[in-house]
């Protein structure tokens, strides 16, 4: 991952990345109002398109960009297998990070990253005549955070989440920034903790007057994060497990790899966490099981 290199090895990574996806992801100018969060959309069409087709939208982690996450992951080639449009936007702000503290960003249409993003979402339904109810969200580290603050905001517009080594949505809330330099760190050092009422109250809050379900989630964290710590994994299991209605049931263990641990709330399809032993910051991506929760197979 690209999260906190030093900057010679963060420009060498960045520039190796925009070399390899030049000519495969297309930036898209015209997708809508951007108010002034700066962010930039491209995506990735695969020749192959069904009708109908899925979306993903996938976050990069601070530090990076689309085109850096887009050649680091492995979902082109799903995409290409099962004709699914990918959406890789950047944050070019905030030491590339995406804006999870403002309250704009923590507001239904509150003109924030978060109403940006699903902008670009809906140019592609729009534009390719994509599927509305398969649309699903992704990132690593700030793209899990904002991950978490997209589900909670526009729960009607995600059908099914997964993220890496992130933070419960609202978690951030009234921090100066969401980098690890511009941000208090009273969020990512694992010191705002609350119930699951409380959080699910919290992420209410930013959408008044919903009152439908929301996406199917899936979170990872590494017991080794000291960068977002562990305790942010507990947040979010506390939050989504409330919003859905689910109790924990039982673990998997070594599921789905040696060291991991896949543990099951109610009856295993609305809310699961994954905890990776010894893991740190960030828990690597596993795009298989991605969309195998985002039921693309």
């Amino acid at each position: 991952m690209l999260d906190f290199l030093s900057p010679r090895k963060l420009l060498t990574q960045l520039s190796l990345g925009v070399s390899l996806v030049a000519g495969q992801l297309q930036t898209i100018n015209n997708f809508g109002p951007t108010y002034n969060t700066q962010l930039i959309m491209q995506a990735y069409i695969p020749n192959n398109l069904p009708a109908s087709p899925a979306v993903v939208l996938a976050l990069h982690p601070c530090g990076g960009n689309g085109p850096g996450y887009f050649q680091q992951t492995r979902y082109r080639s799903l995409a290409d297998q099962r004709g699914v449009i990918l959406i890789f936007p950047s944050s070019p702000k905030d030491s590339n990070c995406w804006d999870v503290a403002s309250t704009k960003t923590l507001k239904h249409d509150g003109q924030g990253d978060s109403q940006v993003l699903v902008s670009m979402v809906d140019y592609v339904i729009n534009t390719y005549k994509a599927d509305r109810n398969k649309v699903f969200v992704t990132g690593s580290s700030s793209g899990c955070m904002m991950t978490n603050v997209l589900a909670a905001t526009y729960p009607d517009r995600f059908a099914a989440a997964t993220c890496y080594s992130g933070v419960a949505a609202g978690c951030m809330a009234g921090s100066p920034g969401s980098s690890p330099i511009s941000s208090d760190r009273v969020c990512s050092d694992g010191r705002i903790i609350k119930t699951g009422q409380q959080w699910a109250d919290q992420v209410k809050a930013m959408y008044p007057g919903y009152s439908g379900s929301y996406p199917r989630f899936k979170t990872w964290h590494g017991t080794a994060d000291y960068l977002v710590t562990y305790q942010n994994f507990q947040e979010q299991i506390k939050e989504w497990s409330t919003l859905h209605g689910v109790s924990f049931a039982y673990d998997q263990a070594n599921t789905p790899q040696n060291a991991y641990t896949t543990k099951i709330y109610g009856d295993g399809t609305k809310f699961v966490a994954v905890s990776a032993a010894g893991v740190g910051h960030t828990v690597p991506v596993h795009e298989e099981d991605d969309f195998k929760w985002f039921r693309l197979t």
